[in-house]
């Protein structure tokens, strides 16, 4: 087949969890023999020839990403009923290359990844010459906005924030709605994020977890991690993210270092807010961009997952666990994982629950390293994008593909 894959950031290297997602799948279509077309957003230069991209891809075009002030936004929310969401990545650059590709080639399939791509549809449908269109959903958007907004309401000084995610949340369920009649075929992430989209009454929906593939994150050999230290990444400006790692280290990390005050955190992800890196203390670092999480992974004693909101499956946490670390989560960053992998976690949802699990796990090296070894072979068995790839092929001949 011919197709067309449009991302709101560059698949490689693999930064962010749509990043890790689509140059999963990207990967995985070209090796079962696909010609593949990516179109992308990126904040940086276009891949050079050393990058993977040029060889798995047919062709690969990239487009600046737009950069929309916060007044600028804010004003279209106040002028227009659409949700700030429909209008992030508008760009005239963009649409011109798509208008292209559209017209100087024939795909079979089209997929985007990210609610964003709506703005695209009727773009698509009229010079897509009949592709399939399939919707990649990384989140239920709707429901997310949702569960934001219920979090920020619980804090005075968060209510313009709740009331912003709660008008937020009326809009995307419009658009959201929209997008899953318009399109062939919607691919959830989770069983929970497919329940949610049902809702919509839309295109059939199959479920292709997250992942990411296995091998890539062993650990050394011998492996040295460093006692007491606490790991947690992603991207800062993610509002999930920083919330999870604002309450950890307000209502759980004081109650961890009560015990153990040699305890060490470190936050490592892009674009930390002046809150995160407000956080920065002698046991705790933010780190912003690094090349690599891999070697934080490598040398954690722990992985913490304190999310309060969010939907999915936690790249994060499969991530952490074939680097052979021991997780604590709570139920909502646990939430859609396959019920092996979700065995292997230490899941709490009270600060003091969550503070009690680290405690204990930090004390145990024995039980760590068995945890470990169950963990790696859990998400190899069924997040591994050798194990995933089928599914989503299996997900195309649904709709009458491949």
């Amino acid at each position: 087949m011919k197709i067309l894959l449009l991302t709101p950031d560059l698949p490689y290297p693999p930064e962010s969890g749509v990043a890790l997602r689509s140059f999963g799948i990207l990967r995985g279509l070209r090796e079962a023999g696909h010609e593949i077309t990516l179109l992308s957003f990126a904040s940086g230069e276009p891949p050079g020839q050393s990058n993977p991209l040029a060889e798995l891809c047919q062709q690969v075009q990239v487009v600046p990403l737009p950069s929309h002030s916060r007044r600028k936004r804010l004003l279209k929310m106040l002028t227009s009923p659409q949700a700030d969401m429909q209008h992030r990545l508008a760009s005239a650059t963009f649409e011109a290359a798509l208008k292209a590709l559209l017209k100087s080639e024939n795909f079979d399939l089209i997929q985007f990844f990210g609610i964003e791509f709506g703005l695209w549809l009727r773009l698509i449908q009229a010079h897509g010459k009949g592709a399939k269109l399939i919707y990649d959903a990384q989140n239920a958007e709707a429901d997310l906005q949702h569960a934001i907004a219920l979090i920020d309401r619980r804090q005075p000084r968060r209510w313009l924030a709740a009331l912003y995610s709660s008008l937020q949340a009326r809009r995307l369920w419009r658009f959201e709605s929209e997008i899953c009649r318009a399109v062939d075929l919607v691919v959830a992430v989770s069983g929970e994020d497919k329940q949610k989209l049902l809702q919509h009454a839309g295109a059939p929906i199959h479920v292709v977890p997250n992942g990411i593939h296995v091998d890539a994150y062993r650990p050394p050999v011998p492996s040295r991690r460093e006692r007491f230290t606490l790991v947690f990444s992603g991207k800062m400006d993610y509002r999930p993210n920083a919330d999870a790692i604002e309450w950890f280290c307000a209502e759980i990390l004081p109650r961890v270092r009560k015990k153990l005050p040699q305890t060490r955190l470190r936050i490592v992800g892009r674009n930390p807010q002046a809150r995160t890196l407000a956080l920065t203390d002698k046991q705790t670092q933010v780190t912003g961009w690094v090349e690599s999480v891999k070697p934080y992974l490598h040398a954690a004693a722990l992985y913490i997952v304190p999310l309060r909101m969010g939907s999915g499956t936690r790249l994060k946490i499969l991530q952490a666990l074939a680097s052979g670390c021991t997780v604590v989560s709570t139920s909502i960053g646990a939430a859609g994982l396959h019920a092996d992998a979700l065995a292997t976690l230490r899941v709490a949802d009270t600060a003091e629950d969550f503070a009690d699990a680290v405690v204990t796990l930090l004390q145990d090296d024995a039980a760590r390293g068995e945890i470990s070894r169950s963990a790696r072979d859990s998400v190899q068995k069924h997040y591994d994008w050798s194990a995933l790839l089928p599914q989503l092929l299996a997900a195309y001949r649904s709709i009458g593909l491949g």
